[in-house]
């Protein structure tokens, strides 16, 4: 399912979560999770429809039960997140949004993740905000999400250190870490658009920042900002299904990938076949190990790892975890996409899986999956080259530019 996160006026956890909602996600699909973090009965969710500027949406609001919510540090969150009963899938996720948000305020303050102390973003509503917009977004099986640039929003506001101007430091530090375009704010009174917590949130689930794809429109959620704007102060989450424009050329998109490398000389070719297989598990797109000669005339291998940025804290503790590498350097680049997608061709053998690539020229490009023609080999008792010369005839009846 592809996703658009349209938000003209500012982005914010509960305006997210305000939309997840609006699409018909189970409220017991938001609360089941923080239940089991152990915060039933700390908070209350009020969940109204509303208009703003005339249109309709959805409006969230966290009310904590709790007359001084405890202030949490980084490591006491993490601790209660690795430890919830959640699936891997959203503990993941969650952890990769609080970590970004550590990461940013401790670079903000001057001092290491660890000890970072959070006011707002560890109250009982971020806490909320973040487990129920990531529970909310498996739920609703998102596999791509596009989100437009948010305006940042100008002035001054109010936090626990005092008064601090906009845009707020840690949403510059994780525009910056991230590579994710910010709109402007002018047109806009003074004051806060986009929250910390609602870029975080974007930046780990967005493949890319730009504007609205060619999509089909399948059902739209609004969330609605509590401030008074001139304009309606609302984001749109949109799902649908992707397009490929007939006879028009696709363009390459422009996406940040985070690049993790370390040197090792002490494994054995049985520890980095491990690693490179739990790093892919973990959620890297690709995993490179070349040998190296590395101080003392030792040979060793260079093991680098390609992921998505919101990847990067479970990456790392599986670095930790399994490797012996005494640190990993970690930078942010950017590369070309070709616009991609996957499908089942049905052959006389079985099906195949094929992975195919648009081309700027509107071509599709396709390579048959390996693994599944082995597997058919196998239980045929054929050779390799037999079944996929089959399987290649079915795909020539099949062609790519039809509709998967």
């Amino acid at each position: 399912m592809l996703a658009l996160l349209d938000c003209p006026t500012g982005l914010a956890g509960n305006m997210l979560l305000a939309a997840v909602l609006d699409l018909g996600v189970p409220l017991e699909v938001i609360e089941r999770p923080l239940d089991q973090l152990g915060l039933a009965g700390r908070y209350r969710l009020q969940v109204q429809e509303r208009k703003s500027a005339g249109l309709r949406g959805v409006h969230v609001q966290v009310e904590p039960l709790e007359s001084e919510p405890a202030h949490r540090s980084w490591a006491t969150i993490a601790a209660e997140l690795r430890q919830a009963p959640w699936p891997d899938a959203l503990r993941h996720r969650v952890l990769a949004v609080f970590a970004l948000l550590a990461e940013a305020e401790a670079a903000v303050h001057g001092i290491a993740p660890e000890q970072v102390h959070f006011h707002e973003v560890g109250a009982i509503d971020a806490l909320v905000d973040v487990v129920g917009v990531c529970a909310g977004l498996l739920q609703l099986g998102i596999s791509q999400l596009i989100c437009t640039p948010p305006p940042a929003g100008h002035g001054q506001v109010h936090s626990a250190h005092g008064p601090l101007p906009l845009p707020a430091p840690a949403v510059l530090e994780i525009a910056r870490r991230q590579a994710i375009p910010l709109a402007s704010a002018a047109g806009f009174g003074p004051g806060e658009l986009t929250t910390p917590t609602g870029l975080a949130l974007a930046a780990c689930w967005a493949s890319s920042f730009g504007p609205m794809p060619a999509m089909l429109p399948r059902q739209v959620g609004v969330g609605l900002g509590s401030r008074s704007l001139d304009r309606a102060n609302a984001l749109r989450l949109v799902l649908g299904d992707p397009l490929d424009p007939a006879g028009a050329a696709a363009s390459p998109s422009l996406a940040t990938v985070l690049v993790q490398q370390a040197q090792i000389d002490d494994a054995s070719a049985e520890d980095l076949a491990a690693l490179a297989d739990l790093l892919r598990r973990g959620g890297a797109l690709d995993v490179l190990v070349q040998p190296v000669s590395m101080k003392k005339g030792r040979l060793g291998h260079s093991v680098t790892v390609i992921a998505r940025p919101q990847q990067a804290e479970t990456l790392r503790q599986l670095w930790w975890q399994h490797s012996s590498t005494l640190g990993l350097r970690e930078t942010l680049q950017q590369r070309w996409e070709l616009q991609r997608r996957q499908r089942q061709l049905d052959t006389p053998l079985g099906p195949v899986g094929v992975k195919e690539a648009l081309l700027p020229d509107g071509r599709w490009r396709s390579k048959l999956e390996h693994d599944d023609l082995c597997a058919l080999a196998e239980r045929h008792g054929l050779p390799l080259a037999a079944v996929r010369a089959i399987a290649l005839t079915a795909l020539s009846t099949h062609p790519s530019e039809q509709p998967c």
